[in-house]
């Protein structure tokens, strides 16, 4: 039996997947290379017929991509929501976070072709092709760093003690668990869907594959994968080192050991005063670049990384972290919360300022980008 992508789409857009042994029928064999061509005559389009052909109002995507991924995200945000009411703790809208996307790529990639359209196991992973194993990848690094991480600190702190962050929004005049659910979790399962798109779009809405917003080929399409993998590195490395040097610094202070600040101000965190958000932004804009350079990139696909700094920004990020921060400083420890006011005038939250050209910590995080990249290379080189 084979499996075939049908040569025409349906009225709601997408392709049908097909299995025949009859000669008769006109099918193509499944090959990705079809999708990351360099278009010709079609390519010529107006960027305005080319957002208008991959947008929110072409039907297909609302029904293959942004409608299922929503309903994925706000089942189990329901499933997060429950568990947290039971616990009593809100923290478990963090560790739906990373585990509910990184959960929707490997479904649009593979569950849905096996469980849905038939097509056995191994068949569908030969479609996914090289650009589509490193989305996999790459997702797969950030969220399973990002999940280990909120796991091991929910662990640290105790059963029954949550986000220190959630403990005071908890006490907050007018917080429930009733509402909860309607102003927290399936707002967030909201973000969840478009933040996804760069990754679940491109195996689910094949509809537009003639429109690509790129037309590289040859050294400038491996280039353009290069820098995207090493921009992903760069996140990941700022991720990680954030993380460390934070633990480090804790444990430091909680053995009693002195500091020129009651802020962690050393290593990335001198960079800004968020580098793990930064790192994060870094990992997500990656992954519509690498769609870029293999000529995969349709501009929905930019409403992920968008979305994600929005988040990061204005919602739950650092300004939500701030908040508590300040809030928990005035109260708790007032000389960590001079140093905090301190640490906020001198450096910036989320984008390094141009001084930060001279910081050795910059140019590690660079050098982990380059040495991400030249990796993937050398790994690509020697499986090939």
């Amino acid at each position: 039996m084979a499996v075939h992508l049908a040569e025409t789409t349906n009225p709601w857009g997408g392709h049908a997947w097909v299995t025949t042994d009859s000669p008769s029928k006109t099918v193509v064999l499944v090959d990705n290379r079809t999708l990351y061509q360099p278009a010709t005559a079609r390519t010529s389009r107006s960027f305005g017929n080319k957002l208008l052909h991959s947008s929110l109002f072409d039907i297909g995507i609302l029904r293959d991509t942004l409608l299922p991924s929503l309903t994925l995200h706000s089942g189990l945000a329901l499933v997060a929501y429950a568990a947290g009411r039971y616990t009593n703790r809100l923290e478990t809208k963090d560790w739906l976070w990373p585990s509910a996307q990184v959960l929707n790529a490997w479904w649009s990639a593979l569950g849905k072709r096996v469980i849905c359209d038939g097509i056995p196991l191994s068949s569908a992973w030969a479609i996914v092709d090289r650009p589509q194993r490193l989305l996999l990848t790459g997702v797969t690094l950030w969220g399973s760093r990002l999940f280990w991480r909120i796991a091991n600190r929910s662990v640290k702190r105790g059963s029954g003690k949550d986000d220190p962050r959630y403990e005071v929004t908890k006490k907050q005049t007018g917080w429930s668990w009733n509402k909860a659910l309607f102003t927290t979790y399936l707002p967030e399962a909201v973000f969840q869907t478009l933040i996804t798109l760069p990754f679940t779009a491109p195996f689910r809405h094949l509809a537009g594959s003639d429109c690509p917003f790129s037309s590289l080929s040859g050294g400038y399409a491996a280039v353009g994968q290069a820098v995207a993998v090493g921009l992903f590195s760069m996140g990941f490395a700022l991720e990680v080192l954030a993380d460390w040097q934070l633990e480090k610094f804790k444990e430091r202070e909680k053995e009693g050991k002195e500091s020129h600040s009651a802020m962690c101000r050393e290593g990335v965190w001198s960079i800004v005063r968020h580098p793990n958000y930064l790192g994060d932004m870094l990992v997500h804009l990656s992954f519509p670049l690498l769609l870029f350079a293999s000529n995969a990139l349709q501009p929905i696909h930019l409403l992920g990384p968008l979305t994600n700094y929005i988040f990061l920004r204005y919602v739950s990020g650092d300004k939500e972290n701030e908040h508590s921060q300040a809030r928990r400083y005035s109260t708790e420890n007032v000389n960590k919360k001079i140093d905090f006011d301190r640490y906020r005038r001198e450096e910036n939250a989320f984008w390094p300022d141009k001084s930060q050209v001279s910081n050795k910590w910059t140019w590690i995080v660079v050098g982990a980008g380059v040495a991400g990249a030249l990796l993937e290379g050398l790994v690509t080189h020697v499986i090939a």
